[in-house]
């Protein structure tokens, strides 16, 4: 070859470089962030299985709201798929809870990170197949973010499995092999589907979210993020404490909406942008955490917007928290010895790598169905019929308070009379008035009661009703038995003659009141 062809060569080169290196820096993820995702994961994993908890028997036992056959007449597929419907025992399900616990702190310390985030996919998919009536948009991302996250090598830096190979670089053999390609040392990403699906995931998120909520009114009007903070039964922690400011409200609502529209950004741009938009993003998450009552999909939401992260953040992370860093890993090594020369060889080893080679092609599969099925959420593309007719799409969006908020308070009266004509409540065992008028109705003890009971209010079918008030009974009579929250323990005769259950809806503009009765069961004999 002649040097001019050699220098035509080289100029040929250097555009596709540069592409390269462009599309590394957008679609390609820092293995420290995929490892700080990693461990947000687990935590976020931790937090769902402890708010879960509060209601385990309520809503995962035989002895709740939703047992087994309820579930397998209402959805058969979930019922013979769900590892939690093989008991309705509370024991039963408490271990199945204990193992996940135990996968997700596995995942975050990054032990077994590929089984444990295997693990945690699994249990947690089942979980939610139990009762499907108490899930919300968060519950739908944290389950694809696991999945999205078990195709990434979520243990190439900042784990046991790194110390264990003696490895903590970003472009090990190791990395390579479990994220299908790992960008060189000059850009230090991990590049591939895998991490593209990752990022795609939240960037689809956001934009579908943005389209939803353009094709309401009280959005484009400045007026929703006012209407949410009137819903009480939204109320977080520090919900009450919101101002009621109209300008300040307005402000917010439009702020909302230009991050949405803003979000395309957070794989378009890189560098200082990316990161500025992933940070504001993630303080609007954890105010929304603190200030509204949603459940996971505020710390979920945060949590998947840490790979976006650059690499100068975390060059300075661990500026700040080598020394502590340090002790941990001189920790793991004394206490995990690095695997023996023939681990990993013969047949596994020839599994595994098959496995590595076909991570790439799954995550691309997977990758273009997520922007087609989106498509199709949105109205853009139209479904298929052998998609169309197994689900609608349209019903499955990232709708989160779109169109437009809710302009009904949505509370609960919940009350048990005693054979002495004592009146208890239901859901939190303090005595109420005994002719509790509707003024007197509560917000749902938690998240999930609420999403679980407001659609009986429109459809009370006796099917889900008669073991939601035989529950209630039940759990009516620990608070008379002096075993529950406030003085319940002190009425008369405990013994629990009926339950009555009122769906109660208050229009935040006008203050009408309506009354639904989703059901009245008799407790005798129970």
């Amino acid at each position: 070859m002649t040097t001019a062809d050699a220098g035509e060569a080289t100029g040929r080169a250097r555009p596709a470089s540069r592409v390269r290196a462009a599309l590394s820096r957008r679609l390609g993820v820092d293995p420290r962030a995929l490892a700080a995702f990693r461990v947000a994961l687990g935590v976020v994993l931790l937090a769902d299985l402890a708010l879960r908890a509060r209601n385990l028997t309520a809503f995962y036992t035989d002895a709740g709201a939703l047992p087994r056959a309820t579930l397998a007449e209402a959805s058969p597929l979930g019922a013979r798929l769900s590892l939690h419907t093989v008991s309705g025992e509370p024991w039963a399900v408490a271990l199945l809870f204990l193992v996940a616990g135990a996968a997700a702190v596995a995942l975050a310390a990054g032990y077994r990170t590929r089984v444990a985030a295997a693990v945690s996919l699994v249990l947690l998919a089942s979980l939610q197949a139990r009762n499907p009536f108490v899930l919300n948009a968060g519950d739908t991302l944290l389950l694809q973010l696991v999945g999205s996250g078990l195709l990434c090598p979520l243990g190439a830096r900042w784990s046991v499995d790194a110390v264990r190979r003696r490895g903590d670089g970003p472009a090990d053999a190791t990395g390579k092999r479990e994220a299908g390609r790992v960008a060189g040392p000059a850009s230090g990403r991990v590049a591939g589907p895998a991490a593209a699906l990752l990022l795609s995931l939240v960037a689809v998120v956001y934009v579908s979210n943005a389209v939803e909520k353009l094709r309401g009114i009280a959005w484009p009007a400045g007026e929703a993020v006012e209407r949410v903070f009137r819903l009480t039964y939204l109320h977080g922690p520090l919900g009450g404490l919101v101002p009621e400011w109209s300008v300040l409200l307005s402000a917010a609502t439009y702020g909302w909406l230009a991050l949405l529209f803003a979000s395309p950004l957070l794989i378009a741009a890189a560098g200082r942008v990316r990161a500025a938009l992933a940070g504001t993003l993630l303080a609007a998450h954890l105010s929304m955490a603190l200030t509204l009552q949603i459940g996971v999909f505020s710390v979920t939401s945060a949590a998947a917007l840490v790979p976006f992260f650059p690499p100068f953040v975390w060059d300075r992370v661990e500026r700040v928290v080598a020394p502590a860093a340090g002790r941990l890993r001189e920790l793991a090594e004394r206490r995990f010895a690095p695997p023996s020369r023939t681990e990993g060889s013969g047949a596994a080893s020839a599994v595994r790598e098959r496995a590595a080679a076909a991570i790439p092609v799954v995550a691309a599969v997977l990758l273009v169905a997520l922007v087609a099925w989106n498509g199709m959420v949105l109205g853009l593309v139209e479904a298929p019929d052998p998609v169309a007719s197994v689900s609608d799409p349209t019903e499955r969006g990232w709708d989160m308070f779109a169109p437009d908020p809710p302009s009904t308070d949505a509370l609960v009266l919940a009350t048990a009379t005693t054979a002495d004509g004592e009146r208890i409540d239901a859901l939190y065992g303090d005595r109420v008035a005994r002719d509790r008028p509707p003024g007197d109705a509560r917000a749902y003890p938690t998240a999930r009661w609420r999403k679980f009971l407001t659609p009986l209010a429109d459809d009370p079918d006796p099917a889900r009703v008669d073991p939601l008030l035989a529950h209630l009974c039940d759990r009516a009579a620990g608070f008379a038995d002096g075993g529950g929250a406030g003085d319940a323990g002190d009425a008369g005769d405990g013994r629990i003659q009926s339950v009555t259950v009122s769906a109660v809806g208050v229009d935040v503009y006008d203050g009408e009141t309506r009354v639904e009765e989703v059901g009245t069961g008799s407790c005798s004999g129970r």
